[in-house]
């Protein structure tokens, strides 16, 4: 696992003692494209903790982008995020 993962992945669990985490490195998708050629990556996370109870989806996504800031420019290209209250969660997962 690399140390841009286990960095994010150390920052969500301090935030948001998330139930779950997961994270995948998907910059092998974007090879040749313009955000790539920084050495930013291209990330996906699902992510389910108590702190989405009650937010809507953007609201979500502004409190994952605040969490991830300092690696926004320098490690991180793009984000994809999935985060579902832990209610939600096991809806989805049925």
């Amino acid at each position: 696992m690399s140390n841009r993962i286990e960095k994010m992945r150390t920052k969500l669990i301090a935030t948001f003692a998330p139930l779950e985490c997961q994270l995948e490195d998907e910059s092998y998708l974007h090879v040749g494209h313009a955000g790539a050629a920084s050495g930013a990556g291209h990330y996906k996370v699902r992510i389910v903790s108590e702190r989405f109870d009650g937010l809507n989806r953007v609201a979500r996504h502004r409190l994952v982008y605040d969490c991830l800031r300092d690696m926004m420019h320098s490690d991180i290209h793009a984000l994809n995020i999935i985060a579902f209250a832990p209610s939600e969660a096991s809806q989805v997962l049925k």
